[in-house]
C-alpha cells in the first residue's frame, strides 16, 4: 500500500531544459540590463538586496532570456557531479539538509547503550544495518527467500489475487496500487482507492515509443531483468525478461496517460465492493481484499476503471507461471536497494544510469541518510529543527503567508473577468486555507516499529508494514489534520486539495527563497512566490474543482468557468511552444496546474509586495530597484542544470515545467516584469498584450 493525496501533492520542483539555439540570446546584440541607480542611497547600506550578483550573465539582455541572465554565469561554470542528475537552489538545499541530517544520525550511530526500542536506537540501528555491507553480503538474497517460496506456492488465480493483497504493502509492483486517502466528495472520511499500476519502466509511453532512445530503453530493460535473475541464482533469466515484458506491454496499453490522470473528476468512481464485479470478474475481488484486510470497506474508489476492465482481460489471458515470474522480478526490484553490492549495481545501472543519465552511485551515507528520512522522518525532524529551524523564521513566514492571502483576495475582488457569487465562492476557500509552517504541531509515533542493526531487509519490511497499517488504522477514523506528507528536513512544499491547507517545511525556508537578512524585495520573489504557488494550486485547473472544505463540487457560475477554462487553454498553448530538445517541447497540458501554480504565484507574490511597501518607493540597493530585486529573486530559486537523460524522463512523466520555462512562461505575462525591465516588442520574452495570460 502507498499513500498519494488525494490530487496529488502539489509542490515546486526544480527543472532546467537546455535551450535550443533559436532559443539561445544572440551575443553580439547583447547589452547590460538597464540604466537603474549606481548607488546604494545610505539608509539602506546595512541591507543587503539577496541576489546573487556573481551569478549574473551581462552578455545576455534580460529583455531576451530572463533566467538566463539572471543565472548564466552560475550556469557556465558549473558542472554536475556523476553521482547526480542534477544541481542548483533546491538540490544546494537538500545537500545542505543532508549533511545536516547526516551529523544528528552520526552522532546517534556513534553512541552505545542506546535504550531498546526508543526512536534514537531505531534511528542509529536503522543507519547501522544500512552501512553494514558485509553483513549484507553475507546473507546475499536469504532475506527474501519465504517471499519467493510463497510465489513458487501460487497454483491458482485466487492464490495471485490473495499475494497482491497480503504482499501489496512492501512496495513490490502489482497491478492494484490500493491506499488510503481523503474522500474527494465526502472529506470529512478517508476511503479506499486504487490506482493504475504494475509497470517497471516509468510511463506506458516508454514500451510503445518507436523513437531511438525508448527502443534502446526497452532494450536494457530486457538485458536488466535478465542479469537480476542470473545474479539471484533464478533461472531462465532471458526468458523470464521476455515473459515479463509482455506482460508489462500488455498491462501498459490500458494505462490512462498522465494528462487523463490529472483530472481528479474523472478519475473519481466511487463503487460498492460488491459491483467490482462489473469492472472485471477474471479477478477475485474477494481473495484481494480480505489479504489486503479491507473486505469490510462498503465502497473503492477506483481510479481509471478502463485500466481495471483491461487489468482484468490481461489477468484472464496470462498464466499463472507468467505472473509468478512477473512477481519474482518485482520482488527482486523492490529491495534491490538493500541486497548485495552486485545486485545493487545492476539495479543502479538501468534505473539510475541509463534511464535517469546518473554516471556514479551516490555515497553510501547519503543513501543511508535517505533511507533514515524515509522510514524514521519525523524521528530526525524534531531533531533538526531544534537545531535548525529558529522561531523568528516561523513568525516571519507566518507573516508571509497572511500578506499573501490579503494580496490573494483583494486580487480577486479586482478580477474583472469575474463574477460576484464565484468571486464569494473563492473568498471562502482562500479564507479557509491551512498553512502549516515549519514542522508538525504533532509527531508520528513510531512505538510499533521494531529496528534491528543486523536487518536491514527486515527492517524495511517492517517498516512498510508499520506504515501500512497506520494507513489502515484511518479507515472509519477522523480526519488526521496534525499529519504532514513531508518531513521537516524535505526542501520542498505542497498544496493538498482535500486538506485545503498549503504546507511549508523548515529546510527550504533558507535562501535563496528564504533569507532573513535580505530587503523584503528577494524574499517575495523567492519564498513569496512559493507560498503564492501552493495557494495558486487551491485555484488552479484541478484544485479550483475543490471547495472550501476540500470537497470536489462546483463552485464556479457557468460562464466564470468557461472563462477559466479559455484562460487555461491560452497556457497550453504558451507552454507547448516552449522547446527543451530540438523537436522536443513542454507538455502543456500535462504542465497546466503547475504553470497555473507558478503564475498565479508570482502575480500575488507581487502584489503582496508592493502592498507590503505601504505606499512608499523601495529602495536602491546593490544598483537595483525594488521591482527588478523582486523579478531577479523568482528568477534566482529555478537555477538549476539537469542531465538529458534525467530532463527527457521528466517531460514525459513530470507536471512541472524545467525550471528555465517556469520563470520565461511565468514572467512573460506580467505586465510589471515589462515595466521593470524595459520589455518592448522584438524582445525575445516580449508577448503582444493581447497574448499574455492573467487569471489570478
Amino acid at each position: 500500500m502507498r499513500l498519494i493525496i488525494t490530487g496529488a501533492l502539489c509542490a515546486p520542483l526544480l527543472l532546467l531544459g537546455a535551450c535550443s539555439e533559436s532559443n539561445k540570446p544572440s551575443p553580439e546584440a547583447a547589452t547590460p540590463v538597464s540604466d537603474v541607480a549606481e548607488a546604494v542611497v545610505a539608509e539602506t547600506a546595512a541591507l543587503t538586496s539577496g541576489i546573487d550578483l556573481e551569478n549574473l550573465d551581462q552578455s545576455v539582455r534580460p529583455q531576451d532570456n530572463f533566467y538566463r541572465y539572471v543565472n548564466g554565469t552560475w550556469l557556465k561554470n558549473n558542472e554536475i557531479p556523476g553521482d547526480k542528475t542534477a544541481i542548483g537552489s533546491f538540490y544546494d538545499l537538500r545537500d545542505q539538509a543532508d549533511e545536516d541530517v547526516k551529523t544528528l544520525i552520526s552522532e546517534l550511530a556513534e553512541t552505545e547503550g542506546l535504550q531498546d526500542g526508543s526512536d534514537e536506537q531505531k534511528v542509529a540501528d536503522l543507519y547501522r544495518s544500512f552501512m553494514d555491507t558485509a553483513a549484507i553480503e553475507a546473507v546475499e538474497t536469504d532475506p527474501l527467500t519465504s517471499i519467493f517460496e510463497t510465489i513458487d506456492s501460487i497454483k491458482s488465480k485466487q492464490d495471485l489475487a490473495r499475494f497482491f493483497g497480503e504482499y501489496g504493502y512492501l512496495g513490490m509492483a502489482n497491478p492494484l496500487a490500493l491506499y488510503v486517502s481523503i474522500d474527494a466528495k465526502d472529506s470529512s472520511r478517508y476511503a479506499v482507492h486504487v490506482w493504475q499500476s504494475g509497470l517497471g519502466l516509468p510511463d506506458q509511453d516508454y514500451y510503445f515509443n518507436d523513437a531511438e532512445r525508448f527502443v534502446n530503453l526497452r532494450a536494457g530493460y530486457l538485458t536488466h531483468i535478465a542479469n537480476m535473475f542470473n545474479l539471484a541464482g533464478l533461472e531462465n533469466g532471458d526468458q523470464a525478461a521476455q515473459t515479463i515484458m509482455a506482460l508489462e506491454t500488455k498491462l501498459a496499453k490500458h494505462h490512462w496517460t498522465r494528462v487523463e490522470s490529472r483530472d481528479s473528476e474523472k478519475r473519481y468512481n466511487k463503487f460498492a465492493t460488491s459491483d467490482l464485479t462489473t469492472l472485471t470478474d477474471a479477478f477475485d475481488w474477494q481473495a484481494f481484499l480480505t489479504a489486503q484486510r479491507i473486505a469490510d470497506q462498503k465502497d473503492i474508489i477506483i481510479n481509471q476503471p478502463s485500466f481495471i476492465k483491461g487489468f482484468g482481460d490481461v489477468f484472464a489471458a496470462s498464466s499463472v507461471e507468467d505472473w509468478k515470474t512477473y512477481l519474482k522480478f518485482h520482488t527482486l526490484s523492490a529491495f534491490a536497494s538493500y541486497l548485495t553490492s552486485d545486485i545493487e549495481a545492476e539495479d543502479f545501472d538501468f534505473f539510475s544510469r541509463q534511464l535517469q543519465g546518473r554516471k556514479e552511485q551516490r555515497a553510501r551515507w547519503k543513501r543511508g541518510v535517505a533511507v533514515v528520512n524515509g522510514n524514521l522522518g519525523e524521528v530526525i525532524g524534531k531533531v533538526y529543527v531544534s537545531k535548525h529551524f529558529k522561531p523568528e523564521a516561523k513568525a516571519r513566514m507566518t507573516e508571509l503567508v497572511e500578506n499573501l492571502r490579503t494580496a490573494y483576495g483583494n486580487s480577486i475582488d479586482q478580477l474583472a473577468w469575474m463574477t460576484e457569487d464565484t468571486k464569494k465562492a473563492a473568498h471562502v476557500k482562500l479564507a479557509a486555507f491551512t498553512p502549516k509552517i515549519g514542522y508538525p504541531d504533532r509527531w508520528e509515533d513510531y512505538s510499533a516499529l521494531t529496528i534491528a542493526a543486523d536487518d536491514l531487509v527486515g527492517n524495511i519490511m517492517r517498516a512498510r508494514k508499520v506504515s501500512e497499517q497506520k494507513e489502515l488504522d484511518k479507515l472509519g477514523g477522523p480526519i488526521r489534520k496534525w499529519e504532514w506528507g513531508m518531513t521537516p528536513q524535505t526542501v520542498n512544499a505542497y498544496y493538498s486539495p482535500t486538506r485545503n491547507e498549503i504546507v511549508f517545511p523548515a529546510a527550504i525556508l533558507q535562501p535563496p527563497f528564504f533569507n532573513m537578512a535580505a530587503d523584503d524585495a528577494v524574499n517575495y520573489g523567492g519564498i513569496g512566490a512559493v507560498i503564492g504557488h501552493e495557494m495558486g494550486h487551491g485555484f488552479d485547473d484541478q484544485g479550483s474543482k475543490y471547495d472550501a472544505d476540500g470537497n470536489l463540487r462546483n463552485w464556479w457560475t457557468e460562464t466564470d468557468l468557461e472563462e477559466f477554462q479559455k484562460r487555461g487553454a491560452n497556457l497550453v498553448e504558451q507552454y507547448a511552444g516552449y522547446e527543451v530538445f530540438d523537436g522536443v517541447n513542454v507538455n502543456g497540458e500535462l504542465t497546466l496546474g503547475e504553470n497555473i501554480g507558478d503564475l498565479s504565484g508570482v502575480t500575488i507574490a507581487y502584489k503582496a509586495y508592493k502592498e507590503s511597501l505601504g505606499g512608499k518607493e523601495a529602495p536602491v540597493i546593490d544598483g537595483l530597484t525594488g521591482d527588478q530585486r523582486f523579478f531577479m529573486g523568482f528568477a534566482q530559486i529555478w537555477r538549476s542544470k539537469i542531465v538529458e537523460e534525467s530532463m527527457r524522463n521528466r517531460i514525459v512523466t513530470d507536471p512541472h515545467s524545467p525550471g528555465e520555462f517556469r520563470a520565461l512562461g511565468s514572467l512573460s505575462n506580467m505586465d510589471e516584469f515589462y515595466d521593470a525591465f524595459d520589455v518592448k516588442e522584438g524582445d525575445a520574452m516580449y508577448l503582444p498584450p493581447e497574448k499574455r495570460v492573467k487569471i489570478w
